[in-house]
C-alpha cells in the first residue's frame, strides 16, 4: 500500500507531532523541565517528542509561513512552542531584510510564550542577537531589566551571537546587569556566557571577574570559571583570587 504524503500545513504538522508522541518521553520531560508547583516550568505540558524528532519536523515543514510558526508559540504544548521557535529561526536565516524584521518583532511580541530555557537557548542568538549590532544593544538592556524571567534569559543568551564574532562587550554589559538576579536559571545563563567569553579571551573574562566575582552567585561563578585551572578556581571560590591584569574587551 502506498503511503500518502501529508500536505505541508500547520494542521498536518500538529497531527504528525501527535502521531510521534511518546508518553514515556513526556513523563521524563515533565520532570526534567521542572513543571511542579513553584518550579520554573510549572504547569508546562508535554507531548513526548525528543529534539532530533522535532528538528526533523522543522526540516520537513520549513516552508510553512512564519505566521504559522507564531501560532505555534501560543500552544499549550511545550514541543509545539519549540517547533515554533525553530521554524522562526529557519525562516529568519532564509529571509530578506523585511522578513527578518517581521520575525524579530513577532518573536519579541511573543517573548513571554518562549517560556522555557530550551526555547530561549535555541532561538535568542539567531533572532535577537543577529538583529542587533555590538554598539546598539539597548534592546538587550531593556530585556535584562524585565520582570519576566524568560525575557531576561533572552537578553543574556542573545549575546552568544556576538561572542561567536569575538565581540564580548555586549555579553559583559548584560552580565553586569544580571549579577544580582535572584533566579538560578539566570545565574546559569550568565555563567555560561561568561565561560564562552573566557574560552576565546581569558583576559577579558578575568578582567570582568576581578571586578565582580566576590558578589557573583555561587552557581554563576562556578559556571564562569569552569575552564580555569583548578588552583585558580579554588582561589575564586575562596574569595582569594589575585587582581587580574586589565585585559582588552573587544
Amino acid at each position: 500500500m502506498k503511503t500518502v504524503a501529508r500536505p505541508i500545513t500547520l494542521t498536518s504538522l500538529k497531527r504528525e507531532a501527535r502521531d510521534l508522541a511518546d508518553p514515556a518521553v513526556a513523563a521524563h520531560s515533565r520532570s526534567y523541565f521542572k513543571t511542579g508547583p513553584g518550579q520554573y516550568g510549572e504547569g508546562d505540558a508535554f507531548l513526548g517528542l525528543r529534539v532530533p524528532t522535532l528538528r526533523a519536523l522543522v526540516t520537513k515543514y520549513r516552508t510553512l509561513p512564519h505566521t504559522d510558526a507564531v501560532k505555534l508559540l501560543k500552544s499549550e504544548w511545550h514541543e509545539e512552542r519549540l517547533l515554533g521557535v525553530l521554524l522562526l529561526v529557519s525562516a529568519y536565516e532564509r529571509g530578506d531584510e523585511k522578513q527578518k524584521e517581521r520575525i524579530h518583532r513577532e518573536y519579541l511580541k511573543n517573548a513571554k510564550r518562549i517560556n522555557n530555557w530550551d526555547l530561549v537557548d535555541s532561538s535568542a542568538p539567531q533572532i535577537v542577537g543577529a538583529h542587533l549590532t555590538p554598539a546598539n544593544v539597548g534592546l538587550l538592556v531593556e530585556l535584562a531589566k524585565s520582570k519576566n524571567l524568560w525575557e531576561r534569559r533572552i537578553a543574556m543568551i542573545a549575546t552568544q551571537y556576538f561572542i561567536r564574532k569575538s565581540e564580548y562587550r555586549p555579553t559583559l554589559t548584560i552580565a553586569e546587569l544580571l549579577i544580582d538576579d535572584h533566579e538560578d536559571l539566570i545565574h546559569k545563563a550568565v555563567g555560561w556566557m561568561l565561560r564562552e567569553v573566557g574560552n576565546r579571551d581569558r583576559a577579558a573574562l578575568n578582567t570582568f571577574l576581578s571586578k565582580h566575582y566576590a558578589r557573583m552567585p555561587r552557581t554563576m561563578l562556578r559556571y564562569a570559571i569552569e575552564r580555569h585551572p583548578e588552583k585558580e578556581r579554588k582561589a575564586y571560590l575562596a574569595g582569594t583570587a589575585p587582581e587580574s591584569p586589565r585585559g582588552r574587551i573587544p
